[in-house]
């Protein structure tokens, strides 16, 4: 019998991550995969990148609404609000035998609220991350509470969810599941990389990702205008921007990376999203990445290249010495970014191997456990109590 395994992704970036894993399940003749789409993926202003979803070749078998006009935090409730009623709708059509989700936004999180009341049993990707800076932090633990499988990404993160309650027997360390597409995916050259985005590169060259920093008492635009003014400390660099999320004053750093390009147009360039390859192309070709967001800690390293890690957003997640954490202001963040340039980040190249996040296989090992797992009662959860497994091993 079919076991049917049902997608949710709402963002391009996130959607990026879990290819691997889509590729495998559908290849996979025991496996019926059905994709939920939602958040990003349906607004116009973020790309309508369900498109490229379709380009692939998969078959998406229901799109639930949930972005609106407005990023404040009255809007994303909203939002959330809308999203909750699309997913109990779409959940209740497909009944998968399982759900599988990705990260810590507040689309995913309404669509495991929904599977939760429904009785679909939810395994989650990247939980026991820390990243206090965000509201995406409490966000993670709640989905974190309502799934009932656990793919984390290093032995510290499993240690966590299962300090969280969960069963250790159903929390699994498969590593970061973005390092699959770094050793499986054919990057482009310089030439190529250049072609596909319409820019050519400098002899110094920018990956610069900002997004919200939703807990901040700081407003998003002097935080942005920080970083920008930071870029100019460095006029003969080439810029190239990615957009941030549809967090809380996403749109006031996308309107002011959009003015700065414009007054910088033989620099620097935006893009909505890059999508996978072209986004770890542009890592292989740059010479530092900048901004706050999880892939430079998580997926940059793998390439041997610095990360500037910008203010609080990221505080809590495990990094390797070639992640160089910088204040929010222009001076500190100039002074980080060059700290990067100059090579003196890091004594020998001996610690920036890439083991912190594993080394790659994290779908195969997924869907293995997704294909095999005992379903049968595995929606009754039992809260493991360390206090008292400690005295019961005493």
């Amino acid at each position: 019998m079919l076991r049917t395994i049902c997608v949710v992704t709402g963002s391009r970036s996130e959607y990026g991550l879990l290819l691997p894993l889509l590729k495998r399940i559908v290849a996979d003749p025991d496996l019926c995969l059905q994709i939920i789409v939602t958040g990003m993926h349906l607004s116009n202003e973020f790309g309508l990148t369900y498109l490229e979803i379709e380009r692939d070749g998969f078959f998406i078998n229901e799109k639930v609404e949930t972005v609106l006009s407005s990023d404040t935090p009255t809007g994303i409730l909203k939002s959330m609000g809308l999203g909750l009623i699309g997913f109990a709708d779409a959940l209740n059509r497909l009944k998968p035998d399982i759900m599988v989700v990705l990260g810590d936004r507040y689309e995913i999180m309404v669509a495991v609220q929904a599977a939760m009341i429904l009785s679909i049993p939810t395994a989650h990707i990247h939980g026991g991350e820390i990243t206090e800076g965000a509201i995406d932090d409490s966000i993670r633990h709640a989905i974190t509470k309502m799934s009932h499988l656990h793919f984390v990404s290093t032995s510290d993160y499993r240690n966590r969810v299962i300090q969280l309650g969960e069963l250790p027997e159903r929390v699994f360390n498969t590593g970061a599941i973005g390092i699959d597409n770094i050793i499986e995916l054919k990057l482009l050259d310089q030439k190529e990389f250049e072609e596909s985005i319409g820019f050519k590169l400098g002899e110094q060259n920018f990956l610069v990702t900002y997004h919200p920093v939703t807990l901040s008492d700081s407003n998003s635009d002097m935080l942005i205008k920080g970083l920008l003014s930071a870029l100019d400390s460095f006029p003969e660099a080439t810029i190239i921007f990615t957009k941030p999320n549809s967090d809380t004053d996403g749109r006031i750093i996308s309107q002011m990376i959009d003015e700065y390009v414009q007054r910088n147009t033989k620099r620097a360039v935006a893009y909505t999203s890059l999508g996978q390859l072209r986004y770890l192309s542009a890592i292989r070709h740059v010479d530092v990445v900048i901004g706050n967001s999880s892939s430079g800690i998580i997926e940059v390293p793998l390439f041997h290249k610095p990360t500037v890690n910008i203010g609080p957003r990221q505080t809590g997640r495990i990094k390797g010495a070639s992640i160089i954490d910088s204040g929010e202001s222009s001076e500190a963040i100039a002074e980080a970014v060059a700290k990067a340039l100059s090579g003196t980040y890091c004594e020998g190249d001996s610690q920036l191997q890439p083991s912190l996040y594993g080394n790659g296989n994290t779908a195969v090992q997924i869907m293995d456990i997704l294909k095999h797992v005992t379903l049968e009662g595995i929606v009754y959860k039992k809260f493991y109590d360390l206090k008292r497994t400690d005295r019961e091993e005493e």
